[in-house]
């Protein structure tokens, strides 16, 4: 591996494993089951395929000259990730135990939905795509060809999110016992609700005052 093919890893590692909505929603999913936590993860990497796919195939730059377009994917992006913070705050109301006080995993995230959610609160939003935009061509040789560079770099940031937020999962699940004791488990769901909610009003916040 070259010392550009290097650094562009750290630093891409650096940016896939930065917590965000995308940790949230893994830890989130995670709680439920092991395999809603799974499906997640590989819903975010779909979504980060997506957009190294867009800034490759230069839609992404689309989106850098068309501000009004951006801004609006910007506030449809934030909503679903304020939606999603709600949503987890919303479920503390539910009881998190039966009467001989076992703990009760939280119905209804199924394999299926946990990957849409993955999937949306990345692929939603629309800085993704002008991040990879703005950082890959750092790291493609002015000389040759760049599709074939471009496509090594996109690979990479999938193949790290494929092994990020997987382990993510894992490490949750690992704990699950732990954390899914209904008291450290409501205290879980209000962490991941109030980071949510709050990151949700912050993405929405960002374009309206710009």
């Amino acid at each position: 591996m070259d010392a550009t093919l290097l650094a562009f890893t750290l630093l891409a590692a650096g940016l896939v494993a930065l917590p965000g909505a995308d940790f949230a929603v893994v830890v989130r999913g995670a709680l439920a089951s092991r395999r809603a936590g799974l499906a997640c993860a590989f819903g975010i990497a779909a979504g980060l395929l997506l957009h190294t796919v867009l800034a490759v195939a230069g839609v992404a730059a689309v989106l850098a000259t068309l501000p009004t377009l951006f801004r609006a994917l910007q506030l449809v992006g934030a909503a679903y990730v304020l939606y999603l913070g709600i949503q987890a705050l919303n479920s503390l109301r539910r009881p998190r135990s039966d009467s001989s006080g076992e703990t009760v995993t939280s119905p209804g995230l199924t394999a299926a939905s946990a990957l849409r959610q993955g999937f949306l609160t990345n692929a939603l939003n629309p800085k993704a795509s002008i991040t990879f935009l703005s950082i890959l061509p750092q790291f493609v040789p002015d000389q040759g060809s760049a599709l074939p560079r471009t496509l090594l770099l996109a690979t990479i940031v999938v193949v790290l999110a494929l092994l990020w937020f997987p382990l993510v999962a894992l490490l949750v699940d690992r704990l699950g016992r732990f954390l899914r004791r209904p008291r450290a488990a409501r205290a879980v769901e209000a962490a991941t609700g109030i980071a949510l909610t709050a990151l949700g009003l912050g993405l929405l916040i960002a374009p309206l005052a710009a």
